[in-house]
């Protein structure tokens, strides 16, 4: 759960003809990563790309589904196939099909690029109506130049071309100015017009007047736009028939051509091959029993980390051995997070996979930094519409992130009480007959919480619902609040930090590396929160001080030793490091700093909308128009409330997790694992 699923090391050798066999046992497994070859050695090489007619075949008409699909609105509303359905559906006229839907696409792309030359002539035409001139005047002639351009300084450039005017036939009109010269002056005419900054104009071809020209043009235009909504309702019509066909032919022609392409990633000899691969371990023995069919040499073997013992190796007859891929092993409801933590790398093999942690702590840090239970609604209702709109399944996954967002910004919301800017709980101006009074009528005042909660964490005024941007009424627990969730958040990250170099390089490395960074926190925090208490001086020896000057003595020893910084690096980087930490602290500030700032704008849409609105309406007459139009005003500022309440608060949230915490203990390095062929969605492995 988090962690990865175990594999197990392939090594299958066999002779060159059996290559192809071998192979294919590997793409009908549908569970084999094969680990590209890259130690060249003499007479071993990688293998050849197979070059005969059927991988060109394969290449070719991919190339055409992926055009397609990539282009297409399709999707797969009927199920997958079996693989001989796809192949008789490739044999039996669907390349022919595919050819004629990229004949429409082609044909489409021809109509757009003419409907906006006819468009751009139009438009140059309306222009010149006013010279009323016919376009073969415009157009010059081997004794003489003509310029057209679009100006509304056409007084001016005649001016500046005075000393000319013997050379020079000009007629203007509103904002367009037409002039003919020889060709001894047109290149005083070019600079008058740049220096005027005249746009000049390509003159379109045809004969009579531009009133004229432009009606033909017109009907050539509605023309050209009628066959433009007839082949795009032909190519839509076709990707509602043939959607399913066009995704499983994708995805069987992906296949066949990474099977094609397989051979260079393997060390092949003259003779023979060896493949280097893995397997889920579960899987393995089925693996082996199906090799062993076509292949004399089979080999399973268990991955070993030995990093931590790399040091005793000698290095001139020691190398590092391939790393197994990563697969997550999450179930299904934590699968769309997968998705968050491949944005900064797939997990290293047998290292912590954090998506089962961030399912809960990312859309609960979103929801606690917007916390309005309307906006979280509206979230959550546009999540599940694009979510039964989408097709890929990684905006799906998108969606299913998005959902979890908008349940948890509800959650918050009706802590806070807040909903669409309002306060729901009759303790405003605004909001004196709120539906939702007698629920928070029952929930538990100042006086109703217990002692030990708000004594030990100084929140005096802990209540529900807990009015967060009220100074004396939240607002001190929400800032506190936010440096809580921050500590424990660090805390997290460093034990999960620990655990993993324990398990790379050992107990001793860990409490150095890791167990250092735990006591400061530890000390720090708590030797801070006493001081703002008053309870003891800054620079006074609390035991919380001592832990916190262990801790960074133990760091200095960390870095000096585990991380190769040396003494002198040590040293001067300990203390260094240490204030970092309170920066990685007080960073989660932001989910209040961040949070009140939306309060605030949400206030404003009230302050200047809904209660305009209301008094408005209530003045009656004049009143009602200003009534409408602050309606829109809050309607409008609402949705700035919004829209800037998704970004902002999943900037900040990600940026929470992404390089605060995860910083602790996250090794990214990984390797996605890609069985042969690919993994099954549309045509059954």
């Amino acid at each position: 759960m988090f962690s990865s699923v175990p594999m197990t090391q392939i090594n299958v050798a066999s002779p060159v003809s059996k290559l192809d066999d071998v192979l294919s046992v590997m793409e009908k497994l549908g569970c084999i990563h094969i680990q590209p070859y890259t130690q060249f050695e003499d007479g071993v090489g990688i293998g050849q790309a197979r070059s005969g007619e059927e991988a060109q075949r394969n290449s070719s008409l991919l190339a055409k589904a992926r055009s397609l699909s990539g282009q297409l609105k399709v999707s797969n509303e009927g199920g997958s196939m079996s693989s001989s359905q796809v192949e008789k559906l490739l044999s039996s006229g669907f390349e022919d099909s595919m050819d004629s839907a990229s004949s429409l696409q082609g044909e489409i792309l021809t109509l757009e690029n003419d409907i906006r030359i006819k468009t751009e002539e139009l438009e140059v035409l309306e222009i010149l109506a006013p010279l009323n001139l016919p376009l073969d005047l415009l157009t010059g002639s081997k004794s003489m130049e003509v310029y057209v351009a679009q100006t509304n300084k056409s007084s001016k450039i005649m001016d500046k071309l005075s000393d000319s005017k013997d050379d020079i036939i000009a007629q203007y009109a509103s904002n367009v100015i037409a002039i003919a010269c020889s060709p001894s002056v047109s290149t005083d005419v070019q600079v008058v017009l740049a220096e005027m900054g005249a746009r000049v104009i390509q003159i379109p071809s045809g004969e009579g007047s531009p009133r004229k020209i432009s009606a033909e043009f017109s009907k050539q235009l509605s023309q050209l736009e009628a066959n433009l909504v007839s082949a795009q309702e032909k190519l839509e019509q076709w990707a509602s028939t043939n959607g399913r066909s066009l995704l499983c032919a994708e995805e069987y022609l992906s296949r066949k051509v990474e099977i094609d392409l397989a051979p260079t990633s393997i060390a092949v000899s003259k003779k023979a091959f060896a493949i280097d691969a893995w397997t889920p371990s579960s899987k393995a023995g089925e693996v082996k029993s199906q090799l062993e069919k076509v292949a004399p040499y089979v080999e399973l073997s268990e991955y070993v980390d030995d990093h931590h013992h790399d040091e005793h190796h000698d290095d001139e007859h020691h190398h590092e051995a391939a790393t197994p891929p990563t697969e997550y092993d999450n179930p299904g409801f934590a699968k769309p997070f997968e998705l968050m933590v491949d944005l900064v790398g797939r997990p290293a093999y047998g290292k912590f996979d954090p998506t089962l942690l961030m399912m809960f702590t990312f859309p609960m840090m979103f929801g606690l930094i917007l916390g309005d239970f309307g906006f979280g609604a509206i979230i959550a209702l546009i999540a599940l519409f694009l979510k039964s709109r989408a097709v890929d399944p990684a905006i799906k996954n998108g969606m299913n992130i998005m959902l979890w967002m908008g349940i948890w910004c509800m959650i918050w919301g009706f802590i806070f009480a807040e909903g669409f800017g309002f306060v729901w709980d009759n303790t405003t101006d605004y909001m004196t007959n709120s539906p939702l009074a007698f629920f928070y009528d029952m929930l538990p005042k100042y006086d109703a919480m217990p002692p030990f909660i708000t004594e030990t964490l100084a929140m005096t005024h802990l209540a529900l619902p807990w009015h967060r941007a009220s100074a004396g009424h939240g607002l001190e627990e929400y800032v506190l609040i936010s440096v809580y969730l921050g500590a424990i958040h660090l805390m997290l990250g460093f034990i999960i930090g620990f655990f993993s170099v324990m398990k790379a390089h050992g107990i001793v490395a860990a409490f150095f590396e890791k167990g250092s960074w735990i006591l400061i926190l530890i000390g720090g925090f708590m030797h801070a929160r006493g001081n703002l208490r008053a309870e003891w001086g800054l620079f006074e020896g609390t035991p919380w001080a001592i832990m916190l000057i262990i801790g960074v003595l133990c760091l200095i020893v960390g870095l000096a030793i585990f991380e190769k910084f040396g003494w002198a690096g040590g040293i001067i980087m300990g203390p260094i490091e240490t204030f970092g930490l309170l920066a990685n602290t007080l960073s989660y500030l932001r989910i209040m700093g961040v949070g009140v700032a939306g309060v605030k704008i949400a206030e404003v849409s009230i302050t200047m909308g809904w209660v305009s609105m209301t008094n408005g309406f209530e003045a009656g007459g004049i009143g009602y128009l200003t009534g409408i139009l602050s309606f829109l005003l809050f309607l409008g500022i609402q949705a700035f409330a919004l829209a800037l309440g998704v970004l902002s608060p999943s900037i900040h949230a990600a940026r929470l997790h992404f390089v605060e915490w995860m910083g602790k203990f996250y090794d990214g390095s990984g390797t996605a694992f890609r069985p042969l062929g690919g993994k099954s969605l549309h045509v059954e492995g």
